[in-house]
């Protein structure tokens, strides 16, 4: 016997209702994901070459560094400070809110700790007095946003023994600035792509409650004319994917 037309609308009405919690559960899971644990992040410039390129994506992890209202989609004023906050590392890379508007979503690499002192002569990066140690890996061309450079390739490691890469494009503004001393609750940024990075060098320090979360991994990476709308870019992408970004380069 088939249903009367009063038992079939009350199925539909039932499915709909199961598919509207369903999908909310769901939502709210994401939301406490997103919260808690992860959060994805898109690069948009070039700030962070040659580590991070335009058109990645990558997995930040939000308990690393504890918790701050900028954890909370939106950023609501609901406290100050950081739950079971913990300091960062030298040469960690960092997401963040821009100092200046508090909004803006912002990745660089840490390389200044409350109490140290900053600075950059000749384009080479001092911590408390001393030089980093250094090593000239030679030039190469490049090409980034569609514009070919020579860029020289510098090894730098932190006195706790972390290694990166940077780039240097040769004599800049950027190459020489005053001593800054961090002061306590606050960290110095810069990029790795050196001579073309607006960064602590230029609007300052970050305090600790803006930190988000540690760069833990590339997703997957994408080309520079990759675009949403446009379907046929949609398999344009880089051969890489999951990259540690804690392991040393």
């Amino acid at each position: 016997m088939s249903d009367s037309p009063e038992e079939q609308a009350r199925s539909v009405k039932e499915e709909f209702i199961e598919l509207f919690f369903t999908l909310g559960w769901a939502l709210v899971i994401a939301l406490f994901l997103r919260t808690i644990f992860f959060q994805p992040f898109h690069i948009p410039s070039a700030s962070m070459y040659p580590q991070l390129m335009v058109g990645d994506y990558l997995i930040s992890s939000k308990y690393s560094y504890g918790y701050s209202r900028h954890s909370l989609p939106l950023s609501p004023k609901l406290f100050s400070g950081r739950i079971l906050g913990s300091t960062p590392k030298r040469g960690d890379i960092i997401v963040f809110k821009w100092p200046r508007d508090n909004k803006t979503d912002f990745i660089k690499r840490v390389v200044g700790l409350p109490g140290d002192r900053v600075q950059v002569k000749n384009g080479r990066l001092w911590l408390n007095g001393t030089q980093l140690p250094f090593e000239n890996l030679g030039q190469e061309q490049v090409e980034v946003g569609g514009r070919n450079q020579i860029v020289t390739r510098v090894r730098e490691t932190m006195p706790n023994g972390k290694t990166y890469i940077t780039w240097d494009l040769g004599q800049t503004s950027y190459d020489n600035t005053p001593v800054e001393l961090v002061p306590e609750g606050h960290y110095f940024m810069m990029g790795d792509n050196r001579d073309n990075s607006l960064d602590s060098r230029k609007w300052g320090v970050v305090a600790a409650e803006n930190l988000i979360g540690r760069g833990e991994t590339i997703l997957i990476s994408v080309n520079e004319e990759f675009r949403l709308l446009k379907p046929w870019t949609w398999f344009n992408f880089r051969k890489r994917a999951f990259v540690s970004l804690r392991s040393d380069r």
